[in-house]
């Protein structure tokens, strides 16, 4: 095994050379942060909306922007994981409401979130561009949060039962069995879901940087907006500037950010098959300055402090459950579900009956069961193509370091980028496009699975693998009995979490645009981005309540008894 670099014994608190490239990193950083952020809070006027160029000389500026947007809204989605996962991880009753819910918000369209919430936003911050700018970061969130939450609940339920143990015999609080024992199990999923979310972030950002308020279209520069308006005037050159500059993005922070995070998760995977193959120069940098030892030694100490607290050491039966809720809230599982469809049903009777008729709501039942199948079939496709590939990959971790960023960037991409190709193709070919525009929902979900399959098969113990070895275990048998129980929570996380967003890429696989062609399949999701784009609110909650009935159904009866079982049996 390659050896780690130790920085040798400092005897002078004099600042070296690696001290300065770290200087001149954070420094840059800060820059464009500061930068980015005065951007966000300048004057604005609905009449006069910021113009957006499609200049190559433009795009650097509008990547930065979107980045910014996209990272400020993983610092919230972070923030959630670590409250509503753990929540729902130590609580069996708030599980119950928890999960489903996630399942339902992750369904629901960025169009939807968009449609309902940027009026509150533009008078929350009136005559300034932070109130649409808060609406896209919203946008952004509701495409990140929810598998971060999903695979950092999962991290923490399926902590192994020998790791508990020590927790017991150490006497640990609850405070450090939180940080010493289920966040660090819950940590390279959590990681790699991080990477996922980032992608979809892109997947979705024209969607959230072209924003319709008021009967027009409030085009935030970034991107998204730099992508919709090259469709818009069928522009093949922006359509390669922009690929070629998420190309780009995509690689600095992935250097920046997701190998040195990948890197620090490996501490957290020491029984498991990955070996130190992940490489950072970041990290190498980190490892050779001075300022970074001291720094560390400091929080270490404020940490050491901060856990001495008494709240933090209690030994009372708020350790057992720290999160626990008021008796008055404790509902059985089964009722939400039933509560939540009766509301729906009782809401969506009192706010439409009188704008809309009973035989389009029936319309809407028809259109989410044809999207329905739509999304079925692509996690069947899903599945048969990437769980092989992903179980491959992940038994050769070397492979999984080199091959992140590739999958990153594949899964970043965004469907609208082959509008052009699917549109020319279509017409040309004279295809039905109830079924050619498909693909573009397999597009941005099939990567859920994927990502989760590869995570799932690095978490496998090193003695598994030579348990199954030592008997000789091939074939048929390898993959019923070893693999496919190893992995199947992390399956089952990644196939919710990708019919969610299959459901959600509805919005554009089903109502595609290319300047003044449009091809509308049949379907909820076309639906809801013709009625949002005619600004018709009434239209778009009714189909999304009709979508999110829908899978709330699905969820109850197919996601959920699969977890149940497949956790049970990684228990046994």
């Amino acid at each position: 095994m390659k050896k780690s670099y130790k920085p040798s014994k400092i005897h002078s608190t004099a600042i070296n050379i690696w001290d300065i490239y770290l200087f001149i990193i954070v420094a840059a950083t800060l820059f464009c942060i500061t930068w980015a952020t005065m951007q966000m809070s300048k004057p604005y006027d609905i009449g006069n909306p910021p113009q957006i160029h499609l200049e190559a000389n433009y795009l650097p500026s509008y990547a930065l922007k979107s980045f910014w947007r996209m990272l400020i809204a993983m610092g919230f989605s972070l923030l959630a994981t670590f409250i509503f996962g753990t929540w729902a991880a130590k609580s069996k009753k708030v599980e119950s409401i928890i999960i489903p819910l996630i399942d339902i918000l992750q369904a629901i369209p960025v169009l939807s979130f968009l449609t309902i919430t940027v009026a509150g936003f533009m008078q929350l911050f009136p005559g300034n561009l932070l109130g649409p700018e808060m609406a896209s970061i919203f946008a952004v969130f509701t495409a990140q949060a929810w598998n971060m939450i999903l695979g950092f609940y999962q991290g923490i339920k399926t902590v192994p039962h020998e790791l508990i143990e020590v927790g017991k015999m150490y006497q640990l609080s609850w405070w450090r069995k939180f940080w010493k024992i289920e966040v660090p199990n819950a940590m390279p999923s959590l990681i790699w879901n991080m990477m996922m979310s980032m992608s979809a972030s892109w997947f979705f950002v024209v969607a959230s940087e072209a924003i319709s308020f008021s009967s027009q279209t409030i085009m935030l520069p970034g991107v998204g907006s730099y992508i919709a308006l090259a469709i818009e005037k069928q522009d093949y050159m922006a359509i390669f500037n922009a690929i070629v500059c998420m190309l780009i993005v995509i690689i600095i922070y992935d250097q920046l950010f997701f190998r040195p995070l990948l890197f620090w998760s490996k501490k957290f995977n020491s029984d498991s098959q990955e070996e130190d193959n992940q490489k950072s120069w970041v990290v190498n940098i980190l490892q050779r300055t001075r300022a970074l030892k001291y720094s560390r030694v400091l929080l270490e100490k404020i940490y050491d402090q901060f856990a001495k607290l008494s709240f933090f050491t209690k030994k009372i039966s708020l350790i057992k459950n720290p999160l626990s809720i008021p008796k008055a809230m404790k509902v059985k599982s089964d009722w939400f579900y039933y509560i939540f469809l009766i509301l729906s049903l009782l809401l969506s009777i009192y706010f439409i009956v009188n704008k809309i008729e009973i035989k389009e709501i029936l319309l809407v039942c028809k259109l989410s069961f044809y999207t329905s199948i739509r999304v079925f079939a692509m996690i069947i496709v899903s599945s048969v193509i990437w769980v092989p590939i992903g179980v491959w990959i992940g038994l050769r971790p070397n492979i999984a370091s080199n091959i992140q960023p590739i999958i990153q960037f594949l899964a970043a991409f965004p469907a609208n980028l082959l509008f052009p190709l699917v549109v020319i193709s279509i017409l040309h070919f004279q295809l039905n496009h109830e079924i050619w525009t498909t693909p573009l929902m397999i597009l941005g979900s099939q990567w859920y699975i994927l990502f989760n399959v590869i995570v799932g098969t690095l978490a496998i113990p090193k003695e598994i693998h030579f348990a199954a070895n030592n008997m000789g275990i091939k074939g048929k048998l390898w993959w019923k009995s070893f693999i496919i129980p190893a992995i199947m929570p992390y399956y089952i996380t990644g196939a919710i979490t990708a019919a969610g967003a299959a459901w959600n890429a509805s919005i554009i696989a089903e109502y595609v645009t290319w300047g003044s062609i449009k091809l509308h399949a049949t379907g909820i999701g076309g639906y809801i981005a013709k009625y949002a784009e005619t600004g018709d609110s009434t239209r778009v909650v009714t189909g999304t309540l009709a979508m999110c009935i829908y899978v709330l159904f699905f969820n109850r009866f197919l996601w959920q008894p699969l977890y149940n079982y497949a956790t049970s049996r990684m228990q046994q």
